[in-house]
Parts: structure tokens; C-alpha cells; sequence
């Protein structure tokens, strides 16, 4: 089959369209043919060569895909030949043909177009597990996502209003303010020419927020203590600001009671990630037929074009996803 192939680890230059061994379905897998996928941060990361894809997984880039099931494994009794399917991917995304797990498949909804499908399962997914079940908003209460109009940030915008929180707040560039107001943030602000705590503290009369998402870390980090409240919440889900602290008071922990959580998904156990998808299922599927919620896709373009989807990526132009579309001569 085709395939999206590194050169060698560095930039977008080192991708190239190459060939590769079509994967085999094991018993409780099916193998679909790629229609389409999309990039992540990961991808890029993978890419530099920081991180490697779990052991077992395939080296080809690509956590989520869409397509239609063209083999099923002989335990297999959730699909047939010629079902519509998306889902989540340890790798492989990018290429012609991927194998997923029956329980990791999902139906492709009859509202949503392929391209669309394939914009869904990684940030939804991951912004499920950081809202729902790490950060455990409850209606009521108030959220700060960073980054609101990344990948993530726009389907946790989505997720915490369907979640009835009280005050969703973003930080985002000010070109990208409109397109987070308009899936349900109440406030946007500035990360480039304000500075967050303020504000915060502006909005909620110096009470601040019950539960943030966050991909900054370090140079976030104490803002982000200072502006929770008591048993409030932080979810770290990346380190792009970087890793190290000079310094920083604990008592701010202890005196908030705050709770730190970590997490990435593409490491985690396959009964993990089945279990989640079930979850993310019972909650968003229905809402994804009716439109309440939706994928955010910044532009669709073919995987030929895949380097300057990734600089295009690198450089934050994104607002939302940017999907691979999977062409075939």
C-alpha cells in the first residue's frame, strides 16, 4: 500500500509518499481502507523523532482515521464488509489501509462526511477524557481551556457546554476569538496581549475557575494554581511551553486542596482506550447526528500536500483540524 514515510527524523521536508506492507487484521480486528485522517501535534513530534510510537504500533504517523471496513477478523461480530467506521489509531493513519480494534471502531454518522468523521476521534476523545473524566466538570461549575482553538481546545469548548458548565473560558489569539465564542465559550482572551490570571480574576470577581485543560505547562503553571479555586482541577495534556519550574510555592496546592492530573492517550492500554471510546460513544454519538456537536476542520487537502500541513500546523495557523484526504490513482 501507499503510505506517508519518514526520511529520517527533522522537518516536514522528510516526509514523502512512499510504499508499505498493507497490515493484517488479527481476530478481533477489522481492516478498513482509509478515506481520510488527520494531523496532530503528535504527528509532528513523531516526526522530529521525540516521540516514538508505542511498542508494537506502527512507525507510519496518523492517531485517527476514517474509512470502510474491506476485511474482518474471524472473531469479529460488530461489522461487515463495506461498513463506514472511524476511530482512534496508535499509527498508521496515514497511509492507504489501517487494522482497528472492533471496539475501538466507531459508525461513521450518516450526517457527517468522511473527512469530517476523520477530525473527530483523537481531540474529541482527548478532550473527553480531560473534561469528563479526569477534570469531572460538573454543570455549574467554570472552565479554562487553553489553547481554545486547537484540535482539542474547540471540541472541549464543545463538550463543556453540553456539559452545562457555568463560564467556559479560552485563551486563543484574538483572529481565532469569534470561532471559540461561536461553539460556546463565554469568554475569549488574549494570551499574546493579556495576561490570563487578570482577567480571570476580572471575570469571576476574584473567585476563579473550577477546572483548567492545559498544554503549556511550565510557564502557565502558577497562573494556572493561582487562578483555582478550592478543589479545583488542572489537567496537564502536553509540555509545549516546557518542562522546569525555578521555583513555586506548595503551599498553593495544599491550601487549595487543588488536584494535578497528567495524561496522554495514545500510551495508554488498548482496554483503556476501548473503554473511553464506549463512553465517548454514549455521550457524543447522538449529539453528533443532530449537529450539537461538530468537527472543527481548519482546511482539507491531500495527503500529497502532507509537508505543508504540518508547517501549516507548526506555525499555529490552524483554527481546528486539518484533515488528510486519502487520494488513490
Amino acid at each position: 500500500m501507499k503510505a506517508i514515510l519518514i526520511k529520517s527524523p527533522g522537518n516536514a521536508n522528510q516526509l514523502y509518499l512512499g510504499e508499505y506492507e498493507t497490515p493484517k487484521p488479527t481476530p478481533n480486528e477489522v481492516l478498513a481502507k482509509v478515506r481520510a485522517t488527520a494531523l496532530n501535534r503528535a504527528d509532528i513530534l513523531q516526526r522530529e523523532g521525540k516521540y516514538p510510537p508505542p511498542e508494537g504500533a506502527s512507525p507510519i504517523l496518523g492517531l485517527e482515521m476514517s474509512g470502510e471496513v474491506v476485511e474482518v477478523g474471524e472473531e469479529v461480530e460488530k461489522w461487515n464488509v463495506g461498513d463506514k467506521v472511524f476511530g482512534l489509531l496508535p499509527g498508521d493513519g496515514y497511509a492507504e489501509y489501517a487494522v482497528i480494534h472492533q471496539d475501538m471502531a466507531m459508525a461513521v454518522p450518516d450526517n457527517l462526511s468522511m473527512e469530517e468523521a476523520a477530525a473527530i476521534p483523537e481531540v474529541f476523545m482527548t478532550a473527553f477524557q480531560a473534561v469528563h473524566w479526569l477534570g469531572k466538570l460538573q454543570p455549574g461549575e467554570r472552565i479554562l481551556i487553553h489553547a481554545g482553538a486547537s484540535g482539542v481546545g474547540t471540541a472541549a469548548i464543545q463538550l463543556a457546554r453540553e456539559m452545562q458548565a457555568s463560564d467556559i473560558i479560552v485563551t486563543a489569539s484574538q483572529a481565532k476569538h469569534n470561532t471559540c465564542r461561536g461553539l460556546g465559550a463565554h469568554y475569549t482572551i488574549d494570551y499574546k496581549n493579556q495576561d490570563f490570571r487578570d482577567e480571570i480574576k476580572k471575570i469571576t470577581d476574584g473567585e476563579g475557575v473550577d477546572v483548567i485543560i492545559d498544554f503549556v505547562a511550565a510557564p502557565y503553571f502558577e497562573r494556572n494554581i493561582s487562578v483555582l479555586r478550592t478543589d479545583g482541577r488542572l489537567i496537564m495534556l502536553a509540555l509545549l511551553g516546557g518542562t522546569h519550574l525555578e521555583q513555586f510555592n506548595l503551599g498553593n496546592l495544599l491550601r487549595k486542596r487543588i488536584q494535578i492530573l497528567a495524561s496522554t492517550l495514545r500510551s495508554r492500554s488498548r482496554d483503556y482506550q476501548i473503554q473511553l471510546t464506549k463512553a465517548f460513544s454514549e455521550f457524543a454519538m447522538a449529539r453528533l447526528q443532530d449537529g450539537r456537536l461538530q468537527p472543527v476542520i481548519d482546511q482539507i487537502v491531500d495527503w500529497q500536500e502532507v509537508k505543508a500541513a504540518h508547517q501549516r500546523m507548526e506555525s499555529n495557523q490552524n483554527t481546528g483540524k486539518i484533515v488528510l484526504k486519502i487520494s488513490r490513482s
